[in-house]
């Protein structure tokens, strides 16, 4: 993007700098275009896309003019900056394409060192984990799209980008444990659980770091606040290995920072490596319906905002997510009425998408296929 004299940012308000120097975006509109443009970046997004995200139900009748507009105030600093603002916004057909290298984004910077933190903790090198990992949260600067909430595509990455940011704490908070340093990270995860007390894998860390800390007693307590929790909010039981990790502390039996790390190597060997050639991803329904799954977030729900819009009476209006993070397909519960099933199995905040797996929402019935060659 302009030699990387331009950059992008969307963790946090949406930033567009020049020479380090930040730009005046204009009205929410322009900054909603910029942002949706940015979150589909190198990727062609089509006129009816961009209005259908930036004014939702409320179209002006001539909002090709509008964009236009918009479009043409946008390049406006980049052109005054000296860079080719057609080359970086370009409009391509019936839509535009913003073009960014790969260091000129900050999504793209936390995701690359994000990628390299995951690697180093599954091949067991946890000090280069602890340092990849704390770059790629240096990246943001504050909530994800925070100046656009309340727009539907906004909200939705928002969520599915926190989701990735809670992602590498875990991962980083798994690194410091495999390095004997379980005391430095017991304060930001139980920070962590009470902000987001359905994810179980965030109480397993806060556990492990308790007991290696010598603190049996507190890690027993948070095990049972977890089944509180659990019992309440769902009617169900932490998983297995929630409950063996508490049957491990209750005989005391040694659970050593290395054991604790190889366990956090070998859950990070499940990333999925995807090769040059990505496959796409869809979901079919029992009669034969298909849902394409594209772009960073898909949106289920009843509403027609949504991505995929199910008319099912027991599905909420804004549902669930369908994350593609770079590694894997993640399906994130958006606190649903009543919740969202992998092959009957209920989702506890977020789960993993391998093809083939039966999603339940509401009375709805989902496969998720991966298609490695759509020819």
């Amino acid at each position: 993007m302009g030699e990387v004299r331009a950059q992008l940012g969307v963790l946090g308000p949406v930033q567009l700098t020049i020479d380090g120097v930040p730009q005046q975006l204009g009205g929410p509109k322009q900054r909603a275009v910029l942002a949706y443009l940015a979150i589909n970046a190198n990727r062609p997004v089509s006129v009816d896309a961009l209005a259908s995200a930036v004014w939702e139900e409320n179209q002006p009748p001539d909002v090709r003019v509008s964009l236009h507009a918009i479009v043409s105030n946008l390049r406006k600093p980049l052109r005054d900056g000296g860079i080719d603002a057609r080359t970086v916004l370009q409009h391509m057909g019936t839509g535009y394409r913003i073009v960014v290298d790969d260091a000129a984004c900050d999504v793209f910077r936390f995701r690359a060192r994000r990628e390299n933190g995951l690697r180093a903790l599954a091949a067991g090198r946890f000090a280069a984990a602890s340092t990849a990992l704390s770059e790629a949260l240096g990246q943001w600067r504050g909530p994800v799209l925070s100046d656009l909430r309340g727009l539907g595509f906004a909200d939705a990455y928002a969520v599915a980008l926190d989701d990735e940011r809670l992602g590498v704490i875990e991962a980083r908070a798994e690194a410091e444990i495999a390095q004997g340093r379980a005391d430095a990270v017991v304060s930001e995860l139980a920070l962590l659980v009470r902000d987001h007390p359905l994810r179980e894998s965030l109480w397993e860390q806060l556990i492990t770091a308790l007991y290696l800390a010598g603190r049996q007693s507190d890690a027993l307590e948070a095990a049972r606040r977890l089944r509180g929790v659990l019992a309440d909010q769902l009617g169900i039981d932490p998983g297995h290995r929630i409950r063996d990790l508490e049957a491990k502390i209750l005989r005391q039996e040694p659970l050593t920072a290395v054991s604790a790390g190889a366990a956090s190597a070998t859950r990070a060997t499940t990333i999925v490596d995807r090769s040059w050639h990505e496959p796409q991803a869809v979901m079919r329904d029992r009669i034969g319906n298909v849902y394409p799954i594209v772009g960073t977030v898909t949106r289920i729900g009843r509403l027609s905002d949504n991505d995929i819009a199910l008319a099912d009476g027991r599905v909420s209006r804004h549902h669930a997510l369908v994350v593609d993070n770079g590694f894997t397909y993640v399906l994130k519960d958006l606190s649903s009425s009543n919740g969202v099933y992998i092959d009957g199995v209920r989702v506890v905040d977020s789960g993993i998408l391998a093809d083939g797996v039966r999603v339940r929402i509401g009375d709805t019935e989902l496969t998720f296929m991966l298609i490695r060659d759509p020819a």
